[in-house]
This record gives C-alpha cells, sequence and structure tokens, in this order.
C-alpha cells in the first residue's frame, strides 16, 4: 500500500466518525437479522428474522439429530475461513489489535462480510460463542476500509478502526460509554481529545441506531426488586465480594488457559487438517448441549447462552448443582468450539461463566450467612463484570458496561473491588489476557498501557535490513571500490577464516576517504558488532548495543558467542535503521 499522508480536519473526522458509526450500529442490526435467519432455519426448520436471544431455544423437531446442526455449520465456517479470509478464524478482537499495532492499521474490506456470516453461521447453529468480537472485527474493517480509500494518515486511520470496534459493541449492549473505554483500554494507541473525539461521536450514533431497531433497553431486562440488589451498607458484604473477586480472578485464569489448551490439543492432536478439527469440536460440541435438553429441559450452552444469564438475573437461577453443571458445560463447550476453529467472539461466554458461578456464590452465602441479605442475583451481575474485565484486561469498560446494564449506581461499588481483585488474581496466574495471549502466540507484542510506544513492540526481524553484502575481510579497499558503486549504503559484512563475521563497514556519502583509500584492507576499516535473536525488541537491540559499545547488530538465527557465521546472520541494524523505525513508528503521536 503506498505511503498516506492526507490528514483530515478535527470537524471533517468527526463527521466521518458519525458514518463509520452509523455502518457499526447498522452491521450490529444486519449481523443479528443473519443469526436469527441461520438459528430459526437450522434449529427450527422454519424461515424468520425474529429470535430473541434472552429467551430458550424450544426443543427442535429434529431430535437427537439437532447434534448435526453445530456440525453443519462448521462445514460452512471452515469453508469461508479457508477460501476467503484466514483471519475471520476465531474471536476477532486480536486480529484487530494485531492490524492496529503491527499491519498498521490495514483491515482487507472482505473480512467484515466474510466474518459476519462465519461468526453467524457459529453462533445460529449452536456455537457457544458471542456476537460482539465478531460486531467489533466488522465495525473495525469498515473504518479501515474508509480510512484506506481516504488515504488518511496512520494516526488517523488507527484512530478510525478503534471507532468503528467501539461503536460496534455499544450498539451490541447499548452501552455508548462502555464502547468508549473498551477501546480507549484494549485499542487505542493515544487517549487524547483528537483521538477521543470522533471514537465518542463514533459510539454514540451506533448506539442510537441500534436503540432505533432495539429499543432503548440494556441487553438483560431486570425486574424491579422491593429489596435493592447490592445493599452494602455492613462491611462484611464488601468482604464477600472481595471473595467472590478471587474467585473470579482463578476463574479468568482457568478461562484463557481452557481456551489456548483446546486451540493447541485440536491444533496438535486432532489429525485431518482444519475442516475435520472443526467437525469434531463442533459435534462434541453438539452432542453436550442436546445432553443437556434431555437431562434440564434446555439446551443452555448453544449460541450466546443470554437465556440462561436472564434467568439468573430474573431471582430463577436454579440449585446450586445446576449452576456448577451449566458452568463446567459453558467453560468446555466454548473451548471446544473456538477451540476448534469457530468465529465468534469470548464476550458472552464470559458474562455466562460470571453469572453461573457468581450466582451460585451467592447462594453459599445466603445459607451461611442469612443475617446479611445477601442476593444471589447481585453476586451473579458482579461476576459478570469480574470476569469479562480479569479476562479481557478491559477492568473499566467492564465495571461501566455493567452499570449501564443495570442503571444501578449501587453497582459501582461492589463491582470496581470484585473486578480489582479479580484482576489482579488472573495477572498473578496468567499473565496474558485473552486476547494477547493469541497475540503473543503470533510472536508479536501488545502494549499494555493506555498511550502505546508502538516503537517498542517492534522486533529485530520488523526492524532489520536485509540488503546487506558480503566481502573477504583480506580484499583491499581500493578493489573493493571499484566492484560497487559508491553511493550503495548497503551494510558490508566482513568474512574471515570459516565464513566467520570479522567485521562490518556501514559505508556513507563520501566514502571511502581517500587517506584509507591508500592500501588499506577492508578489515581496516570494520567496526565491531552486536548479536541479536530475530525476536529482540526495539528496548533489547538499543540495550545491547548500548552496553556495548557498538552502533551495529547483527540479527542471527543462532545468537550466542561471536564470531557469528555468515549462514545465521538474517539482517543488520543500525542505529540509522532504529531512528528510522522510531520516526515512522511516532507518526501514531504526532500532528
Amino acid at each position: 500500500m503506498a505511503q498516506t499522508d492526507r490528514q483530515l480536519h478535527p470537524l471533517s473526522l468527526s463527521l466521518i466518525s458519525i458514518l463509520i458509526g452509523a455502518a457499526a450500529g447498522l452491521g450490529a442490526v444486519g449481523f443479528r437479522a443473519l443469526i436469527a435467519i441461520i438459528h430459526n432455519l437450522t434449529f427450527l426448520g422454519f424461515f424468520s428474522v425474529s429470535y430473541d436471544a434472552n429467551a430458550h431455544t424450544p426443543a427442535s423437531p429434529w431430535g437427537p439429530f439437532v447434534i448435526l446442526v453445530p456440525v453443519a455449520g462448521a462445514i460452512g465456517v471452515a469453508f469461508l475461513v479457508k477460501n476467503f479470509a484466514p483471519e475471520v478464524k476465531g474471536h476477532g478482537v486480536p486480529e484487530v489489535m494485531d492490524a492496529i499495532y503491527h499491519e498498521k492499521g490495514v483491515i482487507r474490506p472482505l473480512v467484515a462480510a466474510v466474518k459476519a456470516l462465519a461468526s453467524a453461521l457459529s453462533i445460529g447453529t449452536g456455537g457457544s460463542v458471542g456476537r460482539e468480537g465478531p460486531i467489533i472485527q466488522i465495525g473495525a474493517s469498515f473504518g479501515s476500509t474508509l480510512a484506506q480509500s481516504l488515504r488518511l494518515t496512520l494516526w488517523q486511520r488507527i484512530t478510525l478502526v478503534a471507532a468503528g470496534a467501539a461503536g460496534g459493541i455499544a450498539a451490541t449492549f447499548n452501552t455508548p460509554v462502555g464502547g468508549v473505554l473498551f477501546a480507549v483500554e484494549i485499542m487505542m494507541h493515544e487517549v487524547s481529545v483528537r483521538t477521543l473525539v470522533p471514537v465518542a461521536i463514533a459510539t454514540a450514533t451506533a448506539t442510537y441506531v441500534g436503540q432505533l431497531f432495539f429499543g432503548p433497553h440494556p441487553s438483560f431486562v431486570i425486574p424491579v426488586f422491593e429489596i435493592p440488589y447490592f445493599h452494602v451498607a455492613k462491611p462484611l458484604v464488601l468482604v464477600c465480594y472481595l471473595g467472590l473477586g478471587m474467585v473470579m480472578g482463578i476463574v479468568s485464569a482457568l478461562f484463557i488457559w481452557a481456551l489456548y489448551f483446546a486451540e493447541s490439543f485440536f491444533e496438535e492432536r486432532v489429525p485431518g487438517g482444519y475442516y475435520v478439527q472443526h467437525l469434531v469440536g463442533m459435534a462434541v460440541t453438539g452432542a453436550l448441549m442436546y445432553g443437556l435438553m434431555v437431562g434440564f429441559g434446555h439446551y443452555y450452552v448453544e449460541g450466546v447462552g443470554y437465556s440462561t444469564i436472564q434467568d439468573i438475573l430474573s431471582s430463577h437461577p436454579g440449585p446450586i448443582y445446576l449452576l456448577l453443571i451449566l458452568f463446567a458445560a459453558k467453560l468446555i463447550a466454548t473451548s471446544l468450539t473456538l477451540g476448534s476453529g469457530a468465529s465468534g467472539g469470548i464476550f458472552s461466554p464470559a458474562l455466562y461463566l460470571g453469572a453461573t458461578l457468581g450466582a451460585a456464590y451467592g447462594i453459599v452465602l445466603n445459607r451461611l450467612l442469612p443475617g446479611l441479605g445477601i442476593s444471589p442475583p447481585a453476586f451473579a451481575v458482579v461476576g459478570m463484570g469480574a470476569v469479562v474485565g480479569a479476562s479481557t484486561s478491559a477492568a473499566m469498560a467492564a465495571i461501566v458496561m455493567i452499570f449501564e446494564m443495570t442503571l444501578d449506581y449501587r453497582v459501582i461499588l461492589p463491582m470496581t473491588i470484585t473486578v480489582a481483585t479479580s484482576y489482579a488474581v488472573r495477572k498473578l496466574l496468567v499473565k496474558d489476557s485473552i486476547y494477547t495471549r493469541k497475540i503473543r502466540l503470533r510472536g508479536h507484542d501488545a502494549p499494555e498501557a493506555l498511550h502505546a510506544n508502538v516503537h517498542f513492540v517492534q522486533r529485530a526481524m520488523e526492524i532489520m535490513e536485509t540488503d546487506f553484502k558480503v566481502a573477504p575481510e583480506i580484499e583491499p579497499v581500493v578493489s573493493f571500490v571499484k566492484s560497487v558503486r559508491n553511493d550503495d549504503p548497503a551494510p558490508l559484512l566482513l568474512t574471515g577464516v570459516d565464513s566467520q563475521i570479522s567485521g562490518v563497514v556501514i559505508r556513507e556519502s563520501g566514502w571511502p576517504s581517500p587517506a584509507l583509500a591508500q592500501g588499506a584492507l577492508l578489515k581496516d576499516v570494520s567496526g565491531d558488532y552486536v548479536i541479536v535473536r530475530p525476536e529482540a525488541s526495539f528496548l533489547e537491540i538499543l540495550g545491547s548495543m548500548r552496553s556495548a559499545g557498538q552502533s551495529i547488530a547483527l540479527v542471527s538465527s543462532k545468537p550466542g558467542e561471536k564470531p557469528a557465521l555468515l549462514t545465521d546472520v538474517r539482517g543488520v541494524v543500525t542505529e540509522h535503521r532504529l531512528i528510522g523505525s522510531l520516526a515512522q513508528t511516532m507518526e501514531l503521536s504526532s500532528s
């Protein structure tokens, strides 16, 4: 892609943000309609765009053959992933983050359409995934495509990607402020007026569009209670929420571990390639779904799982043993679905895990401490936010989104205590979030600061110069100069005994000087070097150079003691190269 250099006026950028927000909102509407069509056709055998995810799916007329519905969906998903867009596989948000920090905000236009269809197939046919991740990726794809077509500067392109993503999640949950905070914590390279305003405008627009179609109500309807949910006048109640945070931190770590264990298991232990792996995973998920219908009267783990969450929040959680069974079943079903290669989000499963175990925790407390007036639905609500905040590292977004869902200000205090504790415990057990783990498995890094210094995640393999020349160290400078152009700036590696690198020459304008050229050998004008790994970060390279007092680093596939062998050298990093990399990435923060 050609270098972009057009920078829009803030007013123009704001107007474009309205367009992106409208597209994200309409994308959420169309995506949910597509899920409804697929769900009604495959589960119930009729065509309809009406589907209330907060109500349980009736028993399918297919009987036990409903197990094959997720398998049929898996065939369609695998076909789309293999033939059109491999990046739509998975839960979507890591792909957007990777595009922001390692692909200069470039997302292919095809991704939005393929992601919508693949995710609708996964969710509509019973896959245990959420619709938020896909909508985030769809909105981000539209923002990126529009920015590329307008040839915007790098920081404006990435701002519009974040705006599309934030608009998608805001329209899904009817949580405009939570959508902004999600973008701030997960996707925005910079928090400033120039970036925050377009994201906020897109989020507000997307929320408005969503309300036009879905109404002003939040995702979950919480009935009016005579006894408030969040009665925390007694200090012991806050201690109970602290305990809930510890439990949910362990749950979040377990969720991350289970998801990536399943992904590794299918790739390494299930032969036959992606098609077979996904079919096997969804066949087991279908059997689990049908088993729950036979045993307990509902499919429970199919799709987004909002119906179970709604039951719990409406004070119909069921017995403790059922809540624990549903928690385990959802964890297994989600791991099987995404681990085998489905397309869908992790937000809804995280809400489900928090609601089921949070309600069970509340029931136990109510029996042990009956005088405190514990409300199990209240602990379910807080548990939802705790698992989302801890597993995604979007702690502030989780707190605010649950507040926007409940419209009860009294949730803030227990939610803040629980989410903070949950995040700390998860961080102690598992360093990476559920999003950054996937990025790191690809060999990339993701910044954790709100204002990311993007050059810090650049690796040696991305910075190095591969256009270098090689010459023997004993070659006279005069003869070498005759064989190459004087203005060729490519680094020169000097080889000695057994193809060992004895030194490096960086040729600058005017090289060589007449004094050096008279009878000098190349080794007389060379400098020393340090050796770094291809995976070494910007700071590691800089630190190695500084500690050794050198200005040149060789990127070697076999780092170790010098001298390096020519066959192991993959590239050269010079001080000039580091400065160039820094200048390029700093475009994100420049005006």
